[in-house]
C-alpha cells in the first residue's frame, strides 16, 4: 500500500514538470543544469516535500483503523472460596465480550479520516507547488545574474575599447587630461559592478541548494539560457482555475468534509454502544454452566455530549470561513501577480523592442562623432550607460516576467493554459 502511494506521489510530481522544458545534458552526475532537472532534483529530495508526503501516508494509514471495531475483552476470574452448588464447588469463570459501536459510529469514524486523509493529500500537493515555484523563481533569478554578468563584461570591454581611444587621443595631444580621467573612473565603476555581480553567485547557489536539500556551500554550474516566449494569460480563466484547482482550497473542502462527519459522529455519543459475549463457569464433577452475556454503556452526561455536538458545529463553521477567507486572499493575491506579470510583459515590449535598439544605436552614433571631436567624452560615457542600464532592464523584466507566471501556477494548482502573442 505504501509503494502504491509513493508511486501516485511520484508521478504526480512528474505531471506537474512543465512538459515544453526539454531535457539537457548535465555537466556533471546528479547536477541540475536545465530548469527540468531543477524541478525533479528538488521533488525527490527536498525535505520539506518528503515530510509532506509522510502526512499524507500517515493520514492514509488512520481509515482503516477508523474502520476497525473496538478489540474484544477477555474476562478471567478464580474463586478463591469455591462457591458450592448442586452440581459441585465452583472453580473459576472465563468469557469473552465484543462491543458494537451504535449504528453509524463506524461510518461516520471512516468517513472523518477518510476525508482528513484527502486534506494531506491536497497539502501535500500545495506543498509540491510551492516547493517548484520556489525552485523556479531560484532559478530565473540564476539565469539573470548569469545574463547579468554577461553584459556587465561586455560593457567592460567596451569601456576599455573607449579608454584605449583616449590614451590614443591623449598621447597624441588630441584631448584634455580629464577625458583620460574620466575613462578610467569609468572602467573601475563597471568593474566594481562586475565584481558586485559575481559576489553575488554564492548566495543565490546556496538558495538553490536550500530547496534542493545539497549543502549549501556546493556550486551549481551556470543556467542555459532558454527562448523567451512571450504568452498572456485570461484574468478570468485564472480565477476559474484557482478556485477549482488551488490545493489549498481543496484541502479546506475535505477539512470541512471531515468537520460535517464529527457533526454525525458527536450526535452518535447520545446513544449506547452494544457489547455482546459468552461466559463460562468450570465447576467440579459437574457441567460447567456457560453464560449469554449482554452490556451496554449509560450515557447519562447529556451536558457534556451537548457540548461537544456544538463544539463539531462550531468547526464545520470555522472551517468554512477559513475557506472563504482562503479563496479572497488567493484572488486578490492573484489579481496583484497579475498585474505584474502583465506590467513586465509591458517592459519587455518597451525594453527589447525600443529602448535597447535606440541605446545601441546612440552608443554607435556617440563613438562614432567622439572619433571625429564633435561630442565630448561625458556624451560617449552618458550613451554607454545608458545601454547597460536598458540592458539590465530587460533582462530584468525577463525574469520577473518567468517568476510571476510561476507564482500564478502555484496560485492556480496547475501549469497555465497560456495564449501565445500574436
Amino acid at each position: 500500500m505504501n509503494r502504491g502511494i509513493f508511486r501516485i506521489a511520484l508521478m504526480a510530481v512528474l505531471i506537474c514538470i512543465p512538459s515544453s522544458l526539454a531535457s539537457q545534458e548535465k555537466s556533471e552526475p546528479n547536477v541540475p543544469v536545465s530548469l527540468n532537472d531543477y524541478l525533479r532534483y528538488a521533488a525527490m529530495n527536498n525535505a520539506g516535500l518528503k515530510a509532506a508526503f509522510e502526512k499524507w501516508k500517515a493520514a492514509v494509514e488512520q481509515v482503516p483503523q477508523a474502520g476497525t471495531l473496538p478489540d474484544p475483552k477477555f474476562n478471567y476470574g478464580y474463586f478463591i472460596e469455591e462457591v458450592e452448588t448442586r452440581v459441585g464447588p465452583q472453580k473459576q469463570r472465563y468469557g469473552i465480550m465484543q462491543v458494537f459501536p451504535w449504528f453509524g459510529k463506524i461510518e461516520a469514524r471512516k468517513d472523518t479520516a477518510a476525508a482528513s486523509a484527502k486534506a494531506a493529500r491536497k497539502q501535500y500537493e500545495a506543498k509540491k507547488f510551492k516547493l517548484f515555484f520556489e525552485v523556479k523563481e531560484a532559478f530565473y533569478e540564476y539565469t539573470y545574474l548569469a545574463r547579468a554578468i554577461e553584459i556587465a563584461r561586455e560593457n567592460l570591454d567596451l569601456v576599455k575599447s573607449f579608454e584605449e581611444v583616449v590614451r590614443v587621443k591623449y598621447t597624441a595631444t588630441a584631448v584634455a587630461h580629464p577625458d583620460f580621467i574620466r575613462a578610467q573612473v569609468e572602467l573601475a565603476k563597471i568593474e566594481d559592478v562586475l565584481k558586485n555581480l559575481e559576489d553575488l553567485r554564492d548566495p543565490i547557489v546556496a538558495r538553490l541548494n536550500a530547496v534542493l536539500n545539497r549543502p549549501g556551500f556546493e556550486m551549481l554550474p551556470w543556467p542555459r539560457r532558454e527562448k523567451f516566449e512571450p504568452v498572456q494569460i485570461q484574468r478570468q480563466k485564472l480565477i476559474e482555475l484557482l478556485k477549482r484547482m488551488n490545493p489549498e482550497l481543496a484541502a479546506l473542502d475535505f477539512e470541512l468534509e471531515a468537520a460535517k462527519s464529527k457533526v454525525e459522529l458527536a450526535k452518535k455519543k447520545f446513544y449506547p454502544d452494544i457489547g455482546v459475549g459468552v461466559d463460562s463457569i468450570q465447576t467440579d464433577g459437574g457441567d460447567d454452566a456457560v453464560i449469554l452475556m449482554f452490556s451496554m454503556n449509560l450515557p447519562i452526561w447529556r451536558d457534556s455530549y451537548k457540548a461537544a455536538h456544538r463544539q463539531a458545529k462550531a468547526n464545520v463553521r470555522k472551517t468554512s470561513q477559513q475557506k472563504r477567507e482562503k479563496e479572497n486572499t488567493l484572488i486578490a493575491r492573484a489579481a496583484r501577480v497579475l498585474y505584474d506579470f502583465e506590467d513586465s510583459d509591458r517592459k519587455i515590449k518597451l525594453y527589447g523592442d525600443i529602448l535597447v535598439p535606440k541605446a545601441e544605436e546612440l552608443l554607435g552614433a556617440s563613438e562614432t562623432a567622439y572619433t571625429g571631436g564633435t561630442i565630448d567624452f561625458l556624451s560617449l560615457v552618458d550613451a554607454q550607460r545608458t545601454l547597460l542600464e536598458y540592458q539590465l532592464r530587460y533582462e530584468r523584466a525577463v525574469t520577473d516576467n518567468r517568476q510571476k507566471l510561476a507564482n500564478l501556477e502555484m496560485l492556480a494548482g496547475t501549469e497555465l493554459p497560456v495564449q501565445q502573442d500574436k
